[in-house]
């Protein structure tokens, strides 16, 4: 029986490629178009048709496919519904309703409330109580006493309803009295949110004498200043719970006016009923009886925006009697907090009644001699407490008055004030309020008329270098005038250079760096940071100004954004090492190294940029230990990995090789760095190749080697087995794209070596997940790689592919697993494609496998002896007969499929074939014997 020869069948893979791509064909829609909008438009009568119901911008064609979105718009749906309902409407009806509404809205914007950038009292509620604190004890009375005949002198005015509240007022609680001494700051402040919660009770439960009662004795507490230390923190607890006491009158006569139609906000007098106004009334009146100034004013200024229900000028003539009222507080401390209390309120009801506000910050600069009266020295006196620390405590008070003044005042009112205040004898407490609430660009105007008040203060009661600390403040804000700056800089560093106190003077110095940095050059700066290290160097008084060091760096990185030019100052990296404490210092290192990857747009290889980033990525690489978060590694090698792009050399390849070295030495515990060394050096082999358009010559065929040896030493370190596996694949394909073949050889054959260390399960994203999965898309991408891989001259014919597969075959897969079989069936179109006399791709200059398959065509065509004879004494014959099992073996394995065997059959045929094949070498990458 004659033998049968096998021969491959050969493949246009162009021709391939056209024959299964779709065709084109322009589609013309005429005046229709799918991503056309369609416009809906409301017809007044309907058929039962969707005739009319949806219009085209432009008539479409008849033949438009039907838009799913509007052929729903019928009057079925809900949305059609209201609009038919809408276009229901009646002419007139719409238009005086748009009318009404125009001038609702117009009424709304003239009595609308303040914006957004007005700043709340709710952030200033929590830096008070922290800032004003006190470890002496505080105490609390509250007394209950019987006023029993003292509030019936209303006389006929008064109904007997009223009277009878007022004297179940009276009669609540006769005789008790409550008193609690030896309170902590903490203790004092639960006891507040105690009767807080008991006022909310008291209320729930219809005892709304009793909740007034306790407000009344909780403003009482406010007239207390025998720990004067805590006065503005309790300001803040008391009046939470006054604010709470007018919320809860005013939603109690809201839900009155409620009935049976909800109120609208924009109400008028005439739309709330006779119970309500008289429920309202009672209020004022039960209020109106207090003997006492302090918490009759108080407790009427809680529910002034009740004022609403009974006159629409109400508030309008209220304010200024409460005004009035405040004049007779003798205790000065007492009356500016009340002053700031009843602004506080009068800028949530009616914040454009300016009058009254600009009243009450003038009566309190009449009453500013009191500060300096014998009662107030002797009460301080006998507190052990100092006039600059009394005069802090009147701070919030005034910066609130002022800041309701000045929101969204004139310039000319701060004209008026600076007047006023020169009128006082440049009274510094009030000078600096009036820098922190004004406008920052009317303040940087009038910088140079400041710098003269501030010079004119007395020091003693204020320091100056807050008043400078407050004017920088402005300035950081706002320009002044150009030819104003460097007097401006000079005339304030003068005084602040002379602060003793490290911490004060760091205070200051940190805010007029930002105005030095915004309009001054590297060389102003550096003075400054000079300047700062002479005052913070001794008795390493730095230790204790971390943050205000850190906010000078920010500010610095703000307005610097050429590393160049900031590295160059003699002062920066000597201002750095000032950061002495490592969690410090690494905060420091990865705020420089933000700003530098978010700025720096041109790649750089300036030596002063690379040697000052290089010592900040070491000082963060340096702080990684083994108790380190993952999160926290992740974090610095992607700043380090951005640093390490930015970094070029151009032309100078072998410097660029030189500098990954150094940064492998450098950065060796964060194995991401690693990978990106790994691939920065693979893209410098390939830009090698692409400037030598593939033609290395012996420099740059050495160098590109010097770049396979500098991966293939580095890859070993990484414990992360899926890097080490594809950056073998990669590195071993770029070496062959360079030409360097035994380099590929070795990265391909050490990356088949460790497959056998493959786990079963890797953790992904703190979850186990098995490894099949990635194992799989590993081995298809080598098996693609390997149709390019040139033969062996050694080891024969696909020793590689013989390889891989014995590896497969020894590893231990899981149980019911279909890996092992989907990696013998990928194996088959590589198989199918090295029988080729093409290949569907190739590496230029690589001479591939295809070669041996053209040798091979012509051995089938040509059976002269001469040519056997030649082809024998050839060193490629024993490759060629190899190859030809190779075609014949797969031919047979194809016919076994043409013949009809169903899949299991052929699954079954395919691995038998492929054992028998690949058993027959005995070549094995890191089998065990």
């Amino acid at each position: 029986m004659a033998a049968v020869q096998w021969r491959s069948r050969g493949r246009n893979y162009d021709a391939e490629l056209q024959r299964c791509g779709l065709e084109a064909a322009l589609v013309d829609f005429g005046d229709y178009h799918p991503l056309k909008p369609i416009m809906v438009t409301d017809t007044k009568t309907r058929r039962g048709t969707r005739k009319g119901s949806t219009s085209s911008s432009s008539s479409s064609s008849s033949s438009a496919p039907p838009d799913p979105l509007s052929s729903m718009l019928d009057g079925t749906d809900p949305l059609s519904m209201f609009a038919a309902a809408s276009a229901s409407e009646t002419p007139a009806m719409s238009h005086s309703s748009s009318t009404g509404d125009l001038g609702r809205r117009k009424r709304e914007k003239e009595e609308e409330a303040v914006g957004p950038d007005f700043e709340p009292w709710s952030l200033k509620r929590g830096e008070i109580l922290a800032r004003f604190t006190t470890t002496e004890k505080l105490s609390i009375n509250l007394f209950m006493g019987s006023d029993r005949g003292k509030a019936t002198s209303q006389g006929s005015a008064v109904s007997e309803k009223v009277r009878t509240r007022l004297e179940e007022l009276d009669d609540l609680e006769e005789g008790s009295q409550r008193e609690l001494l030896n309170l902590s700051q903490q203790d004092y402040a639960n006891r507040i949110e105690e009767l807080n919660q008991s006022l909310k009770e008291a209320w729930s439960s219809d005892q709304k004498v009793k909740a007034l009662k306790i407000v009344i004795q909780c403003s009482k507490l406010l007239s207390d200043t025998s720990v004067i230390q805590f006065y503005p923190s309790k300001f803040v607890l008391i009046t939470d719970i006054l604010d709470t006491f007018g919320r809860l009158v005013y939603d109690r006569i809201w839900t009155m006016c409620s009935d049976p139609r909800p109120l609208p906000d924009n109400f008028t007098v005439e739309d709330v009923n006779d119970t309500a106004k008289e429920t309202c009334l009672n209020w004022f009146y039960k209020i109106a009886s207090i003997r006492e100034l302090l918490p009759r004013l108080y407790v009427e200024a809680a529910i002034l925006k009740c004022n609403r229900f009974l006159n629409k000028s109400a508030i309008q003539e209220t304010l200024p009697r409460l005004t009035a009222m405040i004049r007779g507080i003798g205790d000065p401390l007492v009356a500016a907090y009340a002053r700031a209390y009843l602004c506080r309120v009068g800028m949530e009801v009616a914040p454009h009644l300016k009058d009254s506000l600009n009243r009450n910050f003038f009566d309190l600069l009449g009453t500013f001699r009191q500060i300096s009266s014998e009662n107030v020295r002797a009460q301080l006196v006998l507190q052990m407490v100092e006039m600059p620390e009394y005069l802090t405590l009147y701070s919030p008070a005034i910066s609130w008055i002022l800041q309701c003044i000045a929101y969204r005042a004139p310039e000319s009112l701060l004209t008026e004030m600076m007047e006023r205040c020169k009128k006082l004898g440049n009274n510094a407490l009030l000078l600096n309020s009036v820098m922190r609430a004004f406008r920052p660009e009317f303040v940087a105007a009038r910088a140079t008329d400041f710098i003269g008040m501030i010079k004119d203060c007395d020091e003693a009661g204020f320091p100056k270098h807050l008043l400078f600390g407050s004017l920088g403040r402005s300035l950081a804000s706002a320009d002044p005038p150009e030819s104003e700056r460097l007097t401006i800089l000079n005339e304030a560093w003068k005084v602040i250079t002379k602060v003793r106190s490290p911490q004060d003077y760091i205070n200051c110095a940190e805010i007029w760096v930002e105005f030095t940095c915004r309009h001054f050059t590297k060389r102003e700066v550096n003075t400054i940071l000079a300047d700062i290290i002479k005052h913070m160097t001794p008795d390493r008084a730095f230790e204790d100004a971390y943050p205000q060091l850190q906010s000078v760096i920010r500010k610095i990185l703000t307005y610097l954004h050429d590393f160049s030019v900031l590295f160059s100052m003699e002062r920066f990296l000597p201002f750095l090492d000032m950061f002495q404490k490592d969690s410090v210092r690494v905060e420091v290192c990865k705020s420089i190294m933000e700003v530098f990857i978010k700025h720096q747009v041109e790649l750089t290889r300036d030596p002063v940029i690379l040697n000052a980033m290089l010592h900040i990525c070491k000082t963060m690489h340096d702080s990684v230990n083994a108790l380190t978060l993952e999160d926290e590694k992740r974090s610095l090698a992607l700043l380090i990995i951005g640093f390490i792009r930015m970094v070029s050399f151009g032309r100078d390849f072998e410097q660029q090789l030189s500098f990954c070295v150094e940064a492998r030495a450098t950065f060796c515990n964060l194995e991401p760095v690693l990978v990106q060394l790994i691939h920065t050096v693979n893209q410098l082999a390939m830009e090698t190749r692409r400037v030598m358009r593939g033609n290395h010559s012996r420099k740059t065929a050495a160098f590109v080697r010097a770049c396979a040896a500098y991966s293939f030493i580095t890859i070993p370190s990484l414990s992360s087995i899926f890097s080490r596996l594809s950056l073998y694949l990669l590195s071993g394909q770029v070496a062959l794209a360079n030409q360097c073949l035994s380099q590929a050889d070795a990265f391909l054959k050490a990356a088949v070596s460790i497959l056998p260390e493959v786990p079963r399960s890797i953790s992904v994203e703190g979850k186990l997940r098995s490894s099949e999965s990635f194992l799989l898309d590993f081995i298809n991408s080598f098996l693609a790689t390997l149709l390019v891989i040139p033969d062996h001259p050694e080891h024969g014919v696909l020793y590689l592919v013989r390889g891989l597969l014995n590896m497969v075959q020894d590893y231990t897969w899981e149980d019911n697993s279909d890996a092992k079989v989907r990696v013998y069936i990928s194996a088959l179109p590589l198989l199918a494609a090295m029988s080729q006399e093409t290949y569907l791709y190739s590496i230029p200059k690589v001479e591939d496998s295809a070669v041996f398959n053209k040798s091979l065509t012509r051995l089938q065509r040509d059976s002269s002896p001469f040519f056997l004879r030649n082809l024998s004494s050839s060193s490629r014959f024993d490759g060629l007969l190899a190859r030809m099992s190779v075609f014949s073996s797969l031919h047979r394995f194809s016919a076994g499929f043409k013949s009809g065997l169903c899949a299991a059959q052929s699954v079954t045929f395919t691995l038998v074939f492929l054992r028998w094949f690949f058993s027959s070498s005995n070549i094995c990458f890191g089998r065990r014997p």
